[in-house]
């Protein structure tokens, strides 16, 4: 079997080493809100996420799940446990129908060594959600709560957003008031009360159970807080 995703994260490497990573990996489909590891499982394996959308989650100390990011098709996950041998620092959960290709830890250590242009794909990637998380630990810290509700919506716009024929960017992802605060620190009250602000101003709209950007410059205003 092979996979168009991961191919195309492969790019650069000569057909012959496409092809020989394509018959390395193992595939696994998940169902919405079933989950692919838990925070504090030993690793085993490298993932990659073919198709859908993966939630990582921290579990708090009161056992509330909050939302770390979201991660779309093309992304590897579980890089930095596997190289470190610790356990999960985050659970996984999809959000949407998704396949995974699963790297055994041997097969995984074969590739870095064979390939060393995947070992810096990875890296890369593993650079981009610890910029990502430490934006997010920031903010919280720091910014209004209206500044972290439009930071996120352009975040999610920009990883999973579509165009629509009125031209809005469509989040492309259910999205709860109380997913929302997770994302952002705050309550799910403060969540609702942005949020209707926000629709009221005509900066964003709602449609099939999905968040639209009917003005995402107004999005880009408060985040910038211009």
């Amino acid at each position: 079997m092979t996979s168009a995703e991961l191919i195309r994260s492969f790019r650069e490497l000569p057909e012959k080493q496409k092809a020989e990573i394509s018959a390395l990996f193992i595939r696994k489909e998940y169902q919405p809100d079933d989950y692919i590891f838990f925070e504090g499982n030993d690793p085993v394996q490298l993932w990659f996420v073919d198709q859908g959308r993966i939630k990582l989650l921290k579990h708090s100390d009161t056992g509330k799940d909050v939302i770390v990011t979201v991660v779309s098709a093309g992304t590897f996950l579980g890089e930095a446990a596997l190289r470190r041998g610790e356990a999960y620092s985050v659970t996984a959960q999809a959000v949407e129908p998704t396949a995974m290709l699963l790297f055994p830890e041997d097969t995984y250590q074969h590739l870095l060594q064979r390939y060393p242009e995947l070992s810096l794909l990875i890296i890369s990637g593993l650079e981009a959600r610890l910029e990502e998380a430490y934006d997010t630990l920031r903010s919280m810290a720091v910014e209004r709560v209206e500044r972290r509700i439009a930071r996120l919506l352009l975040r999610l716009a920009s990883t999973v957003g579509k165009q629509t024929k009125d031209n809005y960017i469509m989040i492309d992802m259910p999205l709860t008031r109380q997913e929302i605060a997770e994302m952002t620190g705050t309550t799910v009250e403060s969540a609702i009360r942005v949020m209707s602000k926000l629709r009221k101003q005509g900066i964003i709209a709602s449609g099939n159970g999905k968040i639209l950007l009917s003005n995402p410059h107004g999005l880009v205003t408060i985040a910038d807080e211009l």
